[in-house]
């Protein structure tokens, strides 16, 4: 046996999210946000989307609520589980966001600018197996994934488990979850990105199997809750070519 469902939420908007954006729109080849991956906030915007997600929580029956919380150790997950009001949680560094090893940091000018060879590679192998330099590769965050999903069946037996994320390991959870091929998650990447402050839920009765998807990329509750919708995409070119 193991968990019953899994509410997967993405952090609210990042200073991050904001500083790459911007510099994909004016053509930067650097995302100027001067702090680690790890460190990088939520932007004030995120701060409200993670209260929002606090007053939906509080809203939930009893019964639908979740029983247990794990989160990635970056700030701007552990920031969005405080202020929705989710503590205690477990921070599980295998939540981590993907790791871009040399093309941290840099848009996708940047990229072909410094590292030719490297967005070539990246194009003909596609987003799930690309390894950057220094990295990982999706293929890579699915197997620390598997990990950690045997940890959260035995600690959490038959309950409800929050995991507060990133864009990246709640699509990864899906693959590894409804057990997805490489072209059915690449597709779903192509063709949607997980919203800030978003939720996701998988169910599986029997805590057993594999789960089924209830919910992907909600975001009704920021709405209701007075907070933005914010969509930062990332690299559209997932397919292999």
């Amino acid at each position: 046996m193991g968990a019953i469902e899994l509410i997967l939420i993405r952090h609210g908007e990042s200073a991050g999210n904001v500083a790459a954006t911007y510099a994909q729109q004016s053509g930067a080849e650097v995302i100027d946000v001067g702090l680690r991956d790890p460190d990088v906030p939520l932007s004030p915007d995120g701060e409200r989307q993670a209260v929002a997600l606090g007053t939906w929580l509080a809203s939930l029956p009893a019964d639908e609520r979740p029983e247990s919380v794990w989160c990635s150790p970056y700030l701007r997950a552990r920031h969005t589980a405080e202020l929705a009001g989710m503590a205690p949680f477990r921070v599980d560094e295998r939540l981590r966001d993907r790791e871009l090893g040399i093309l941290d940091l840099l848009t996708s000018r940047g990229v072909a600018a410094r590292y030719p060879a490297e967005a070539e590679r990246k194009q003909w192998l596609g987003k799930f197996v690309y390894r950057p330099p220094g990295g990982e590769s999706w293929a890579d965050v699915a197997l620390r994934l598997r990990s950690l999903l045997r940890d959260l069946d035995d600690a959490d037996d038959g309950r409800r488990v929050a995991v507060v994320c990133h864009d990246a390991v709640i699509l990864l959870l899906r693959y590894v979850c409804e057990g997805l091929l490489e072209a059915d998650l690449l597709d779903i990447a192509a063709a949607s990105s997980v919203r800030n402050g978003s939720i996701t839920r998988l169910v599986r009765p029997s805590g057993t199997g594999f789960w089924n998807v209830a919910a992907f990329n909600g975001v009704d509750h920021l709405a209701a809750g007075g907070a933005p919708v914010t969509e930062h995409a990332g690299d559209e070119n997932v397919h292999p070519r």
